[in-house]
């Protein structure tokens, strides 16, 4: 195994890790009390937890942390607030929408992650103790969820009045 390339790998991940968990919270914050909101607050404990999961994987294979790597991860997803989103001073159904994309690109990252550390953990016993096959599954049903309510975002979105989202709708508990 080609440790040095192992090394970069997991970095990128972490870093992806930290702005995910950065745009989960801020997304949760923003849409408090609705459809959206309620999820993210049952996410952002998995995601700290995926979090924690690689580091403890980063440990096991003794790979070294990249500090500069989290810090601009972190930076980039507070940069990322200042974009336009068709208003000027709120929230807007384009911030929603976008943030939820974001999310979902985010787990596909993790996906690939503990699919290719599953694959990994065959040639590296030190990965044996590892959920690897469990994270998939969990990161799955994730997916499943932010892709919902992804969908509902673009109707509200784009729709021809102003609608609020998730009014009425029961939360997603399938995950």
């Amino acid at each position: 195994m080609h440790a040095k390339r192992l090394g970069i790998y997991l970095n990128d991940h972490l870093a992806g890790a930290v702005g995910g968990l950065e745009l989960a919270v801020r997304t949760e914050a923003e849409n408090h009390g609705n459809l959206l909101g309620r999820y993210l607050a049952t996410l952002i404990p998995e995601l700290k937890e995926d979090q924690s999961t690689l580091m403890k994987v980063m440990d096991a294979l003794e790979v070294k942390r990249d500090p500069l790597k989290t810090r601009v991860a972190w930076a980039v997803e507070k940069v990322g607030r200042f974009k336009l989103n068709g208003t000027l001073v709120r929230y807007s159904p384009l911030s929603r929408l976008l943030e939820l994309e974001g999310l979902c690109s985010a787990t596909e990252g993790r996906l690939s992650l503990w699919r290719t550390l599953a694959r990994v953990s065959v040639k590296d016993a030190r990965l044996a103790p590892f959920p690897f096959e469990a994270r998939v599954q969990r990161g799955e049903a994730q997916r499943s969820v932010l892709q919902r309510l992804r969908a509902q975002a673009a109707d509200v979105a784009f729709a021809d009045e102003a609608q609020p989202f998730g009014s009425g709708e029961r939360l997603v508990a399938e995950h």
